[in-house]
């Protein structure tokens, strides 16, 4: 886009009724009409940083309501959250904590914040140290035998993030002599690890228990049966936990108790939120896939984001150009639904970690003043790989009655050369690669033009249910490669993205007290499902019926 004015800071309350009126005003504007009144409209509305295109072109904006938007961002102080955010104030105020996940990817000789980066740093050199161990054959389990297996507990962030990277990032895993394999358990009813250790012998499986207050149920039930599966095999010896466990949490005491050894605990501090803690230890199962090197390189990208969201004039920094395109579509223009398309199938977990990643962040109706929200706040965030997703939900995007946003993700190369060594057709899968890229232009295209892509003729000629209205607003972001710092890029561009909405709808990111709650009286509930505890009175009918089914005890 052109640079826009500096504006001085406008009154709220009449930047929200100007933004009102241009959108009732674009009702009866399409995005055909704009890009035939702006040839250039590409070149003036995407933004280009590191290895990431942004493309926002199909959206229904102007120059005029981009620079409303700006306006409305300064008018919320954005620019003064964005230096609070990279502070050590305690900007979750909830919970009297800081947020600084930025921390986990400053260089290690950072001079702005020394102190911070040799905290971070210490614990990452003592994983970094225990990878290369692990990835040389050099740590055994008890009985002296190399592991090949390590299966990471957790849940939410602690499994989501790490799940989704080591995916994402399959082209890059390391190979080791031994063939490690890293396997994700999260379900609480235990059927993932059943699963697992039907496969695996004791004697050669590793487990990592991730969990930040090592008080989370779900995480400490399968760590639980994980003990017991060992202990059946290889003996109740201090040696086996010592050997086969390694934790990961804030709570070191904890960890100590439960019986993990000292050398074999990473630590994470109260400032860092579950869903932002990927770069952290946590991340422990990432560089055991992907490697030391790869790993710093997931941090150098995310960290180049950082740079980018601190440093770059708002009419063309991309979080928040994002941020503040998702509150035109969702505030003003009533659009209640974002879908997340990756056109490659290594993303697969890509929608399901921004899910937590937004939803859980921004899902809030009490702003910071302790007064109810004043308009909607997070969109119901879904999706899945594009190619898949073209054969399920596709048809409500085009057909249906539903207005729904869309970021459309690709990487510009893949199976490169390096690849063709040991990639039999890769000539053939290349052109696979162009057949995905070529939907994911097509789907975009068809999604804001409608029938004006189609054959003037096969309009013409065409029932209704044929017919296609388009301007469904959709982002297209590209990646040069799917490489650990494109993807560090990507993910940070999407964090900061979150935190742009929260200072718009002046709410806080960084608690999730709906998720504690529900957990406190799942917690209420399980004595009386291990029926020891039988006094339900105090319970609604329907959790007592249900309960007296559960427990055998209905009548019939």
């Amino acid at each position: 886009m052109n640079s826009i004015e500096k504006f001085p800071l406008h009154d709220t309350d009449l930047i929200q009724e100007k933004l009102k009126s241009f959108a009732q005003q674009e009702q009866e504007i399409n995005l055909n009409y704009l890009f035939k009144k702006n040839k250039k409209r590409f070149d003036e509305y995407s933004v280009h940083a590191g290895q990431l295109c942004f493309d926002y072109s199909k959206h229904r904006v102007d120059e005029r309501i981009i620079n409303e938007l700006i306006c409305y961002a300064e008018s919320q102080h954005l620019g003064n959250w964005i230096q609070r955010l990279f502070s050590l104030e305690k900007i979750n105020y909830t919970e009297n904590r800081a947020a600084m996940h930025w921390a986990l990817r400053l260089p290690k000789q950072d001079s702005t914040h020394a102190d911070l980066a040799a905290q971070v740093h210490s614990q990452l050199d003592r994983m970094y140290q225990l990878v290369e161990k692990i990835h040389q054959g050099q740590y055994r389990g008890a009985t002296g035998e190399v592991i090949h297996d390590v299966v990471n507990i957790g849940v939410g962030g602690s499994d989501l993030g790490p799940l989704m990277v080591s995916q994402a990032l399959t082209d890059f895993k390391v190979q080791t002599a031994q063939k490690l394999k890293v396997h994700f358990v999260s379900t609480m009813d235990g059927s993932q690890l059943s699963d697992l250790l039907h496969q695996f012998r004791p004697e050669t499986t590793l487990f990592i228990i991730s969990s930040k207050s090592f008080g989370t149920i779900d995480t400490l039930s399968n760590a639980q049966t994980a003990k017991c599966w060992l202990e059946q095999s290889l003996g109740t010896s201090k040696s086996v936990l010592r050997c086969h466990f390694v934790g990961v949490s804030t709570k070191p005491d904890k960890m100590t108790e439960w019986g993990i050894s000292t050398e074999n605990q990473f630590l994470l501090w109260d400032w860092v939120g579950g869903r932002y803690s990927l770069w952290s230890c946590i991340g422990l199962p990432i560089a055991l896939s992907i490697g030391v090197e790869g790993f710093k390189q997931l941090l150098a990208g995310a960290y180049e984001m950082d740079q980018h969201f601190q440093n770059t004039p708002l009419e063309q920094n991309i979080p928040v150009l994002m941020g503040l395109l998702g509150i035109w579509n969702n505030n003003f223009l009533n659009i209640q639904t974002h879908a997340v398309l990756p056109y490659d199938g290594r993303l697969k977990y890509f929608a399901a970690y921004l899910q937590q990643l937004e939803m859980e962040s921004n899902g809030k109706s009490i702003q910071r003043s302790g007064e109810k929200v004043v308009s909607d706040t997070c969109p119901i965030l879904w999706g899945e790989v594009g190619p898949n997703a073209q054969h399920a939900f596709y048809q409500l995007l085009h057909q249906g009655t539903h207005a729904v946003s869309c970021d459309f993700i690709a990487p510009v190369k893949r199976y490169n050369a390096n690849q063709f060594t040991y990639v039999e057709n890769a000539e053939a899968l290349v052109e696979q690669h162009h057949l995905a890229l070529s939907n994911c232009l097509a789907q975009s295209r068809l999604l804001a033009f409608g029938n004006h892509v189609l054959d003037p003729k096969e309009v013409e000629s065409s029932p209704k249910y044929k017919q296609y209205a388009g301007n469904q607003p959709t982002t297209t972001i590209l990646l040069k490669e799917l490489n650990p710092r494109s993807l560090g890029m990507l993910i940070a561009m999407y964090e900061h993205k979150v935190f742009v909405q929260s200072v718009m709808w002046n709410i806080n990111p960084f608690d999730q007290w709906g998720v504690e709650k529900g957990k406190e009286i799942a917690n209420q509930l399980l004595p009386i499902l291990n029926q020891e505890q039988a006094d339900v009175s105090d319970l609604d009918s329907s959790t007592q019926g249900l309960l007296r089914i559960l427990l055998g005890k209905a009548d019939g």
